[in-house]
């Protein structure tokens, strides 16, 4: 039956799957509307961006002249960590290359990541999350029924990375995030990764063991120790450099001998499966719609492009079927349990203990002091 209340942005893809969407009169969504009022005033894909980049490499440099690094880059063998490696290398940057291990690598990823160190020069240190915390952290996640999946790997992979920072005695954090291919993505479909006290609330609900080995950051950790104590920095160079994805494909390809992944997130078997088969099975959510609206923004392609490439189906049924019995068996679980689990109510994070409350708190004080001393607080965050 068609739904009549279906909407389209006349101006990217993104449409009313994203329940807070709204439009102008022009049929222009609110994601469009702030990436040009707000979200462009912090890219810098250009000359005055090569400049503010040049500068920090030159402050960071300094500061860190008479230490073994100079930052530390989370490497996970996709392509924009993959790309920022390389252009760390060809800027002389000594980065503490780290890569989290949380149990999902494809073998691709692996090798990539190989590929990519080699070529640097640079010695990797691998953090590997305990296994059996990880695997039933996930399950917990998978019963909880709530949209995103990769809380698990993601918050593992940034406490592990700070925690790595602090013992080493870094306080630059060099992400791969960045605005020309992740602008837009909806508030309404995601929470913070971050939130410890949302993780382990769900934990404790569905979990079965206790997690002793698998690290966590706190809220006061996140927004007061690491940023004002450790004076932890973080920068996204991507968004300071013309950053088109092709051409950083293609030039990781023939530098760096770089594997393509079949589709986006490819280097972890469970991302791949939950972003394109959980997430719109059980909420709508299609992530490749905010993607490639970001890609629309960027002018990276146009929004006819974007169309065709919504019309491809997200899984074929014999791959959903291997990653399927790939994901049960690698989490102890029967194919039926599996199927069972995915049947089960879907639910919203905000439906278990979260840091809502304790965020908005810290944001009116953040804006309260930010006004007092005309000074921007949120590098960090």
């Amino acid at each position: 039956m068609e739904n009549k209340n279906y909407q389209i942005c006349t101006r990217c893809v993104m449409d009313t799957t994203d329940p807070k969407i709204s439009f102008d009169a022009n049929g222009v969504c609110n994601h469009c509307t702030e990436f040009d009022e707000v979200t462009s005033k912090g890219w810098f894909p250009n000359k005055e961006g090569a400049t503010k980049l040049e500068a920090m490499y030159q402050k960071m440099k300094k500061e860190n002249a008479n230490k073994d690094y100079d930052c530390i880059l989370g490497l996970s063998g996709g392509v924009d960590s993959s790309y920022l490696a390389l252009k760390l290398f060809e800027a002389g940057i000594r980065p503490l290359v780290v890569h989290v291990d949380g149990g999902w690598n494809s073998e691709l990823a692996v090798q990539n990541i190989e590929n990519i160190v080699n070529y640097c020069g640079w010695h990797l240190h691998t953090i590997v999350i305990d296994w059996e915390e990880m695997k039933d952290l996930q399950l917990a996640y998978l019963r909880s029924g709530i949209a995103n999946q990769d809380v698990p790997q993601d918050h593992a992979f940034f406490a592990s990375l700070y925690h790595f920072a602090t013992k080493h005695g870094v306080n630059y954090v060099i992400s791969g995030g960045n605005l020309a291919t992740e602008s837009i993505f909806p508030k309404a479909w995601h929470w913070s990764a971050m939130d410890a006290d949302n993780l382990h609330a769900i934990h404790r609900k569905f979990g079965t063991r206790k997690l002793k080995n698998y690290k966590t950051i706190g809220f006061y950790e996140l927004y007061f120790y690491y940023p004002f104590i450790k004076k932890m920095k973080t920068i996204r160079p991507l968004n300071f450099i013309p950053y088109i994805k092709s051409e950083a494909l293609q030039e990781l390809k023939d530098k760096v001998g770089y594997k393509e992944y079949a589709r986006k997130h490819g280097e972890s078997v469970f991302t791949k499966f939950f972003q394109n088969y959980w997430l719109p099975m059980k909420f709508g959510y299609d992530k490749r719609k905010p993607h490639l609206a970001s890609l629309i923004m960027a002018g990276q392609m146009s929004r006819a492009e974007a169309l065709l490439e919504l019309e491809k189906p997200l899984y074929n049924e014999n791959e959903l079927k291997e990653d399927k019995e790939y994901i049960a068996k690698k989490l102890g679980i029967s194919d039926e349990e599996l199927e069972k689990i995915l049947q089960t109510p879907s639910y919203n994070y905000s439906d278990f203990p979260n840091m809502t409350n304790k965020y908005k708190r810290m944001k009116k004080i953040q804006h309260i002091v930010s006004t007092l001393l005309g000074k921007n607080l949120s590098n960090y965050t």
